[in-house]
């Protein structure tokens, strides 16, 4: 089976999957990958770079033909100008050459996996409110008043997995002005777009596997916390985390293949005990901040004793891979320049591999790059400052992949490094 097309050759291997494999992926496409493609945006972004080596070095690999890289992870799919989460915004990634894919996991009413980035998003990430499920919301729609935002709240939880593959998908946003539901469905950021919205695929868990499977790419499946209280219709934490291994094992996935990522250190551990061929590349998400977005309250990367349990304690636990947002890794120095942070070299000198999220979240630049560049803000005025950020984490703290909204910039990096 090719690495970047869907062939013949992946069709049998579907129709020889496992029986309870095949009912999960009944009626989904399965679509061709084609030749892969950067686009224009490497090279947008190359033009905006101060001049210097590493500009002249990306500039002359613009002519290079697209490689499929397991350094560049799809966030979600492609999610900065397609719906998350949907097989249009998994093949957009996979088409950039993302070499490995995620889908965030959470559960329905009927205790199936599916792709989303919470239990309680699909307000924001769905049509939902603008259907007959609507009444299946735990907060309903309340209209803005002036003083008090538009809110509410939709679980995966409270549908049925048939009623969730009814709804259409939408570009993670909302209005908090609005004072319709239409109104609020329709807050797309200025620096997105609703352009590829449309006549988009939600999927559950089982048909990602099989997608990126057809695709080539590796998995990053999230088990995400859950809105509920657990356990949930008797089925425990250590239910959600062996039957996210499980559909793996049905789909005869090779462990070497997957990274399975939670923010809760207990998941990560209990794979680690109970699949420990999975649980040997098992992502620990680090959300040891108290963040923010108007970047109060931070812990300072700087700060080693903010290191709750502390990197080698990490790795006396089993854990081997480490995942905190990227600007934890970096720090400037007295020249202004974008160096590892002390994070960083802790971790490395604890030998845990490091991945980073999240590439091409922050919108434009020009004005410091918000909570993703925090840490080196001062240094952020333009565009161009991905490509350095990229290297820095690439060549001097050593990440082995990062997460990003548009994988063809980190792809175009890695193929022009040979990574």
């Amino acid at each position: 089976m090719s690495a970047v097309r869907f062939t013949t050759a992946a069709a049998a291997l579907l129709i020889a999957a496992p029986a309870a494999l095949q009912a999960e992926t009944h009626g989904m496409s399965l679509p061709e990958v084609g030749a892969l493609t950067y686009g224009p945006r490497p090279a947008f972004l190359i033009n905006q770079m101060d001049d210097g080596p590493l500009k002249d070095e990306l500039t002359a690999c613009l002519g290079q033909t697209p490689t499929q890289s397991a350094f560049s992870i799809g966030h979600r799919g492609a999610p900065l100008l397609f719906p998350e989460h949907t097989v249009e915004s998994n093949l957009a990634a996979a088409q950039m050459g993302a070499g490995i894919l995620e889908c965030d996991v959470t559960f329905t009413e009927d205790l199936e996996l599916v792709c989303r980035h919470a239990q309680n998003d699909l307000h924001t990430t769905t049509n939902i409110l603008a259907t007959d499920l609507a009444d299946t919301c735990v907060t309903p729609f309340t209209p803005a008043d002036g003083e008090t935002p538009a809110t509410a709240e939709c679980r995966t939880s409270e549908l049925t997995l048939a009623e969730f593959m009814t709804l259409e998908p939408k570009m993670d946003a909302a209005n908090g002005a609005a004072t319709t539901v239409e109104e609020y469905l329709d807050g797309t950021a200025a620096w997105r777009t609703d352009l590829y919205a449309g006549d988009t695929t939600l999927m559950t868990h089982a048909q990602s596997i099989a997608l990126f499977d057809s695709f080539g790419a590796g998995f990053t499946p999230e088990l995400k916390a859950p809105s509920v209280e657990m356990p949930f219709n008797g089925f425990t934490q250590e239910d959600y985390a062996q039957k996210l291994v499980d559909e793996y094992k049905a789909a005869g996935i090779d462990p070497s293949r997957v990274w399975l990522q939670s923010f809760n250190l207990s998941d990560v551990l209990y794979w680690i005990e109970n699949e420990p061929e999975f649980g040997a590349q098992a992502v620990y998400l680090d959300d040891r901040y108290e963040a923010s977005d108007d970047d109060e309250g931070l812990i300072d990367p700087m700060d080693a004793s903010t290191f709750m349990p502390t990197m080698q304690e990490l790795a006396e636990m089993g854990v081997n891979y480490l995942a905190p947002p990227t600007w934890m890794l970096v720090t400037l120095n007295d020249a202004g320049e974008i160096v590892p942070s002390v994070y960083a070299e802790e971790a490395n000198a604890a030998g845990l591999t490091l991945i980073t999220w999240t590439l091409e979240r922050s919108g434009p630049l020009a004005t410091g790059g918000g909570w993703y560049f925090q840490s080196i803000a001062e240094a952020t005025d333009n565009d161009g400052v991905y490509f350095e950020l990229l290297d820095v984490l690439a060549q001097d703290v050593g990440v082995v992949g990062v997460f990003s909204d548009w994988p063809a910039t980190t792809t175009f990096y890695a193929n022009c490094k040979g990574l």
